[in-house]
């Protein structure tokens, strides 16, 4: 029998019957796997504060909160605006967008991602209260930089921008400002220890935009695997993963840190790997890349972060 031959009423019951439910939508919707780049700044920024012996909980739990809701609502800002612009396709190869497939309308996406932008905002006025007013004006860029991601007149990542954003909010501020926030002061160390966070940070990018190069393309999606072309967009990822493991290296080298926080060099089997699949594999197949690098920014960040408390 043919779906069309089905009775109304039993064709709308088998749909309810196949639609997820309201949780595992909203779960989805939030991409807990992406959870990942949010916690481990704060991780490294929380280790590097323990090592000067200023770590303090309740500053790094908010940073976390802060931190988690920022990359929430930036999910859920793209979900929307890519969207709206017709970028989420039958062609995309990645996971499912709760709003094109029709889950959610954007009315509740848009709700949602208000909700999540508000809950970062009122646990930063936290961090605000307990260091500096200069946290409010961060934050307030922070979430306006997670709504330009997609949306906007000049969203960042269709204009070859959204590699520059996630290695500067993700890595740099995000780690920084943790460490700020315990120690309340800016040691020119912090960025340096900041630095292999927004590269690995960026290299999750780099593979996700290397997946969709030819559907971004196709719908005017100028992102820098489109600007690059796949060949340089590889060795862009490569660049990354280098730059990753050179900070500490070059920390200890000239004096600036101890030979601890080259634990991070430990998750070099996981790296090559990496680089050999994303040399090897196209479109779906670097779904898997995808899953790999998000485990190596987690690994590497978790071996220099232990190295710090050493």
């Amino acid at each position: 029998m043919d779906v069309k031959d089905i009775p109304h009423g039993e064709h709308i019951s088998q749909e309810n019957a196949l639609r997820p439910s309201t949780l595992k939508i909203w779960l989805l919707a939030t991409r807990p796997k992406t959870l990942t780049a949010a916690a481990v700044p704060v991780v490294v920024g929380s280790a590097l504060a323990h090592s000067m012996g200023k770590f303090a909980p309740a500053q790094a739990l908010a940073a976390l909160l802060v931190a988690f809701f920022i990359q929430i609502g930036t999910n859920f800002a793209n979900d929307l605006f890519d969207f709206q612009k017709g970028a989420d396709t039958e062609e995309r190869l990645g996971p499912l967008r709760v709003t094109s497939a029709g889950l959610v309308t954007p009315k509740q996406i848009t709700i949602a991602c208000a909700a999540a932008f508000g809950l970062a905002f009122l646990c930063g006025l936290f961090l605000v209260y307990s260091t500096s007013w200069i946290l409010l004006v961060v934050g307030i860029a922070s979430i306006l930089s997670g709504l330009a991601y997609t949306g906007g007149p000049f969203p960042l990542a269709y204009n070859a921008l959204g590699d520059l954003f996630v290695f500067i909010f993700f890595g740099l501020v995000a780690t920084v400002g943790t460490f700020y926030v315990q120690t309340h002061s800016l040691d020119p160390i912090a960025f340096w220890y900041a630095v292999p966070v927004g590269a690995l940070s960026t290299a999750i990018l780099i593979v996700n935009n290397l997946r969709d190069v030819h559907t971004d393309k196709k719908h005017s999606k100028v992102t820098t695997a489109v600007l690059l072309g796949p060949p340089m967009t590889r060795l862009f990822y490569l660049s990354m993963i280098l730059l990753a493991y050179a900070v500490p290296v070059v920390l200890f080298l000239t004096g600036k840190g101890t030979a601890w926080p080259m634990l991070a060099i430990g998750s070099l089997p996981i790296a090559l790997i990496s680089l050999k699949n994303v040399w090897q594999k196209e479109g779906a197949e670097l779904n898997q890349v995808l899953a790999q690098t998000s485990i190596l920014l987690l690994s590497t960040c978790l071996l220099m972060s232990i190295g710090l408390i050493l």
